[in-house]
C-alpha cells in the first residue's frame, strides 16, 4: 500500500473517533439536562399536592390552612410517599421539609444523572397562606445525598 492510502486510513480513523466522542458528549449533556427538567417537574407536582393538603379540611385528612404541628411524615403520607419524609423515582430522590415557623414547606429533589462531578438539584418552596410556589435549580456535588441536600448551597 502506498503512503497516501495509509495516510487516508489514519485520517479516516481519527475523524470517525472524533465524531463518536462528540456524539457521546452530546448524549450525556442531553441526559443531564433532561434529568434536571424531570426533577423540577416532579418537585412542582409534589408542591401542588402539598398546597392541596394545606387547603383540605381537617375532617378530610388535611390541614385546614394551619401548618402548626405538622411533621414531614404527615405530608409524605398525604402525597403518597407512604408516610415517609423521603421518596424516589426513576428521575431522582426527594425530601419534604416543613417550616411551620415561617409558614413554608420545601420539597427538595436530587437528580440521578451525573456530569462533571455534579448532579442537578431543585428546591421548591411553598409559602402559605397564599400557596405561592417558587423553585430554584442548581448543580451540586455528586457526593451530595438527599438527606443533606438542605445545606447544598441554595440561595436564601
Amino acid at each position: 500500500m502506498g503512503t497516501q492510502q495509509i495516510l487516508l486510513i489514519v485520517l479516516s480513523v481519527i475523524i470517525v473517533g472524533a465524531a463518536i466522542a462528540v456524539g457521546i458528549q452530546m448524549f450525556n449533556n442531553q441526559a443531564y439536562s433532561a434529568n434536571k427538567t424531570a426533577i423540577a417537574a416532579d418537585a412542582q407536582s409534589y408542591a401542588s399536592q402539598v398546597v392541596q393538603y394545606y387547603k383540605t379540611p381537617t375532617s378530610q385528612g388535611g390541614l385546614s390552612g394551619d401548618l402548626t404541628g405538622v411533621i414531614a411524615d404527615d405530608i409524605g403520607s398525604f402525597i403518597g410517599w407512604g408516610g415517609a419524609t423521603l421518596t424516589d423515582n426513576e428521575n431522582g430522590d426527594y425530601k419534604v421539609v416543613p417550616d411551620a415557623t415561617n409558614n413554608k414547606v420545601s420539597v427538595y429533589g436530587l437528580g440521578k444523572e451525573e456530569k462533571g462531578g455534579n448532579k442537578p438539584a431543585v428546591r421548591t418552596t411553598i409559602t402559605f397562606p397564599e400557596g405561592s410556589i417558587s423553585a430554584q435549580v442548581i448543580d451540586v456535588s455528586s457526593t451530595t445525598t438527599v438527606s443533606d441536600i438542605e445545606t447544598a448551597g441554595f440561595a436564601s
